[in-house]
């Protein structure tokens, strides 16, 4: 629950293979590819960013909101141009809003794609080139619009066109790869059958002057909003299907060529078609990451995930379904293949077996597999995602990382579909693997903690991996993003499966450079790492920020930072909402950040060791910690110390509060206090059931044992309480049952509410209030 609410999605790990099957050559098919991507990992562990030295100032709360939110690289099919979504923050306006951009995949300068004021994100390259689709909120609710692209010159031809008009919106676009459809997802009502009666029911429900609702099962809320009982489905739409409707605004005709697509555009009589149809979420609900559904090669068939459990609060059994894409095939005998809703002739088939969540399936170039990530165990969110691969023909799955002792994050196959390419979190550093198949065995080819000469800042968080050819040779594009600096595009040449390991290696590039100037300006400080003996003599790490123009032989405050999840971890990664180089520029101070046991990128043991033991080993460590820097850095001032803390680091703040005194002050953002009550207001009840091993009334003991409410009696160090209204993961009433409790027992306490804000704070100048509330509340008991 509070893994998937509360941390930043961060991929994978790293691998130390141990056993003779993973140091074996695989086939020739493979060798060149894993050669050449050795090569790549050799070369990602020599990089280093160039550093100008300027006139530089402290990073500030406006610096942040000016930088550039690039999103994930989207390559043309030619490999020449990289086209990706990036959003700006107008702090005064109090929006974001996304635009898109492209840039020469070999790195150049980036410029707007498609000038208009409308929120743009998600652009797609259809398989040839020659169009492009993206979500558009130039009308409500959101829709796809496509545009005639040229690849010679990068540019837009003639104007975009709106190709869905559906009353209940249209997201998550992809191309099929013959270029004839277009599945997105939209949210309609499960029981109605067909766009009139969505229609309908939404305009009633607004309408409506009784706001009262109705619940007879789970899931009535989730997240930050009330589900009104819709699904999530996914449709299927002709490529050349256009609506009657106003055009997005761009670049006129005047300054753009001419349309090459021989004539007005014509209403098409084809609607979309839904191919999932039923009372399930397809996909489930989810934070963002790799899309939960693929078409396989020949445009003829759709992988997706679903859970299709009763009661989905309780589960986390998402299931791997495949169905053809075919009007003939989704569409009954005698119907019309042209209505809105359809029922399947083909059901469903489910590929999957794990009891535990499958998802993020992806078919290999060739068609012939399919590859997902899974995780073994029901109910455990935080389960090891394993990389499994099946052959399409005979059925037979395989598990790639059985012997790879972390998570799997976002994958990518390679183009020759000898390989996968897969993010992985270890200590710290998102980075980039690859597992090969041959036969029986799996070849992982070890990351770069396990190659000579690298260090830790020459890491960062990689992710959003994608393939791309150009003149022959292969690329591999990715964002990566680090501590001192939020994502940008980077891409690595992985050769032609003719570059020798002896090769020297070519160095990774960075793509794009939408934040350099503004970045140049400030003055970052690095990520330092340390380890120490946490519980059970146990190693663990933390992380070290110092402020800027830091003084050895200076006393500084301290900010002691508690992550959420429980099954999350800092590192080497950039934050909006918990960005650690602010708060040390904030008032100069040194930031301390502890990953303790059931952080996530230590092996799935160290994950596993804190369900049913929130209050013990990972106190041992956080506390230990503090001794450790305490005793290590003398220029940190054991006198002005804070913790703060969200979700599970409000947790850990509220079970401080009841077990030290050694704080000048807490900050608690969105945290557990009563353990008991925290079980009936929460949405995803499978997180209680595995944290605390069932429900309260069979786990009363453990409930208790562990929940910080118990302790009120000892609370004494000054307390800032912070929640959100629209918060499910965990209610507000948490919040206000912890302020009240303070107030009551007169230690010195504030409360921030936001009643448009859920578990994280997004709007830009809530975002602005709440950095000032928190850190104006340290200053005043750490520094006044």
């Amino acid at each position: 629950m509070f893994a998937a609410g509360c941390r930043e999605l961060q991929a994978g790990s790293l691998c130390s293979p141990e056993r003779d099957s993973c140091a074996r050559v695989p086939s020739a098919e493979a060798w060149p590819f894993m050669k050449s991507f050795l090569a790549v990992l050799l070369s990602l562990a020599t990089s280093v960013l160039a550093q100008t030295p300027l006139e530089k100032h402290p990073f500030t709360f406006e610096d942040m909101m000016k930088l550039k939110r690039v999103g994930a690289p989207v390559p043309s099919p030619d490999g020449k141009w990289v086209v990706f979504d990036c959003e700006d923050v107008d702090l005064a306006a109090n929006k974001k809003t996304s635009h898109l951009w492209i840039t020469p995949a070999s790195g150049g300068e980036s410029r707007r794609l498609n000038p208009t004021p409308n929120h743009e994100e998600r652009p797609r390259f259809s398989p040839d080139g020659k169009r492009l689709i993206w979500t558009s909120k130039a009308t409500d609710p959101t829709q796809i619009w496509m545009c005639d692209f040229d690849p010679g010159t990068g540019a837009l031809i003639g104007k975009p066109h709106q190709v869905t008009n559906i009353s209940t919106g249209a997201d998550g676009e992809i191309w099929s790869p013959d270029g004839k459809n277009i599945v997105f997802v939209s949210a309609v009502y499960p029981d109605c059958k067909d766009d009139a009666c969505n229609k309908q029911r939404d305009e009633e429900l607004k309408k409506s002057k009784v706001k009262a609702k109705i619940f007879s099962r789970l899931f009535y809320r989730h997240w930050n909003a009330f589900t009104e009982f819709k699904r999530s489905h996914l449709f299927v739409i002709p490529a050349d299907a256009t609506v009657e409707a106003g055009v997005s605004p761009a670049p006129s005709p005047e300054s753009q060529p001419a349309s090459t697509s021989g004539g007005p555009l014509q209403k098409s009589s084809n609607e979309p078609r839904d191919l999932t149809p039923g009372d399930h979420d397809v996909p489930p609900f989810s934070l963002g990451g790799q899309d939960m559904y693929a078409i396989s090669p020949d445009g003829q068939e759709v992988a997706y995930t679903s859970n299709i459990d009763e009661v989905e609060a309780t589960s986390t059994n998402n299931e791997i379904f495949v169905v053809p894409i075919a009007v003939e095939s989704a569409v009954p005998s005698g119907k019309n293949p042209d209505a809105l809703r359809t029922a399947h002739a083909t059901a469903p088939k489910k590929i999957s077996t794990s009891p535990g969540a499958d998802t993020t399936p992806l078919y290999s170039p060739d068609g012939k597999y399919i590859a997902w990530r899974s995780q073994a165990r029901a109910g455990f969110e935080a389960d090891r995602w394993r990389l499994l691969v099946q052959d399409r023909q005979s059925g037979k799955t395989r598990d790639l990382t059985e012997a790879f002792d972390r998570s799997v994050g976002s994958f990518t196959w390679s183009p020759n579909s000898a390989g996968i390419v897969f993010a992985v979190e270890d200590r710290g550093d998102a980075r980039i693997a690859v597992a090969i198949p041959h036969d029986d065995k799996v070849v992982i080819i070890p990351p770069l903690n396990n190659i000579p000469g690298y260090t830790f800042d020459h890491a960062g968080h990689a992710d959003d991996l994608v393939f791309a050819k150009r003149d022959g040779v292969h690329f591999l594009f990715y964002t990566k993003a680090s501590i001192v600096a939020p994502s940008e595009i980077w891409r690595h040449n992985v050769g032609n499966d003719e570059l020798a390991i002896g090769d020297p290696p070519p160095r990774p590039e960075q793509v794009t450079h939408m934040n350099d100037a503004l970045l140049s300006q400030i003055d970052m400080q690095p990520l330092e790492s340390f380890t120490f003996k946490g519980a059970n003599n146990e190693d663990a790490q933390g992380f070290m920020v110092k402020p800027p123009e830091f003084d050895a032989n200076k006393k500084y405050p301290l900010k002691f930072l508690i992550h959420g999840g429980p099954q999350g971890a800092w590192g080497n990664s950039w934050s909006y909402r918990w960005n650690a180089e602010l708060f040390a520029a904030t008032g100069n101070y040194v930031v301390v950040m502890i990953n303790f046991h059931g952080s996530t990128g230590y092996g799935q043991k160290f994950t596993d060791s804190i369900s049913g033991d929130w209050g013990g080993k990972p106190y041992v460590d956080v506390m230990k910690g503090l001794d450790y820097v305490e005793k290590t850095y003398p220029f940190i001032d054991k006198n002005r110390e804070a913790a703060l803390g969200a979700s599970y680091g409000g947790y850990m703040a509220n079970w401080l509060l009841g077990h030290t005194n050694r704080f000048k002050c807490i900050v608690s953002h969105d945290g557990t206090f009563n353990a008991e009550s925290a079980y009936g207001t929460t949405e995803e009840i499978w997180f209680m059931n595995w944290e605390f091993g069932g429900p309260p009334w069979k786990k009363r003991d453990v409930y208790r044992k562990w929940s910080p409410h118990e302790y009120a009696q000892n609370f004494k160090m000054p307390t800032l309480v912070v929640h959100g209204q629209n918060d499910y993961r965990l209610d507000v009433s948490q919040g206000f049952d912890l302020f009240t409790t303070l107030q009551v027992l007169r230690v010195p306490s504030k409360m921030l509410y936001f009643p448009d804000e859920g578990h994280w704070v997004l709007k830009p100048q809530n975002s602005q209030l709440w950095y000032k509330t928190v850190n104006d509340w340290v200053d005043h008991w750490c520094k006044n």
